[in-house]
């Protein structure tokens, strides 16, 4: 039996319904970092939160952009694939942003992809990125110090 009565969401609920979907999608902070030439648009994850989130449900990112891990500790952290169905490469760094190591990651695994010594960053970027400009370890990125500092 029908009512005849039917839900019309009003311009705020869907406002609210789209920020409350975009925020999922779009990191508080962005900063830009430089691969030699290669200009980077990172969004920034520096609290735990943000972290553990990271690029989770994404299914497509520009080639120019990727998102930054912001550590408040140097350690050997580690980053994993759960509920991302990106191809991801991601590179280690130094305090300096010197690259440390770079791991390539599959999609949806919770495989743990390690620094090789102690990092304060991660940058991920789509599957294959640093080695198709010819970074690896050693090479430098700069801008890292215009990153928030890490919680």
């Amino acid at each position: 039996v029908s009512s005849g009565w039917q839900w019309r969401p009003g311009a705020s609920t869907l406002l609210m319904l789209m920020s409350a979907c975009a925020g999922w999608a779009l990191a508080a902070e962005t900063v830009t970092l430089f691969a030699g030439m290669h200009r980077i648009e990172a969004e920034v994850a520096t609290t735990p939160e943000q972290r553990e989130t990271g690029l989770m449900y994404r299914e497509t990112m520009p080639m120019q952009q990727g998102m930054l891990f912001v550590f408040p500790n140097l350690a050997r952290h580690c980053m994993w694939m759960k509920h991302t169905p990106l191809a991801l490469s991601v590179a280690f760094l130094d305090d300096t942003g010197r690259i440390i190591n770079i791991e390539e990651m599959l999609p949806l695994t919770e495989t743990p992809h390690c620094a090789t010594r102690a990092a304060r960053y991660a940058l991920e970027m789509n599957r294959g990125w640093f080695q198709a400009r010819g970074l690896m370890p050693g090479s430098a990125l700069t801008g890292v110090d215009g990153a928030p500092m890490g919680q």
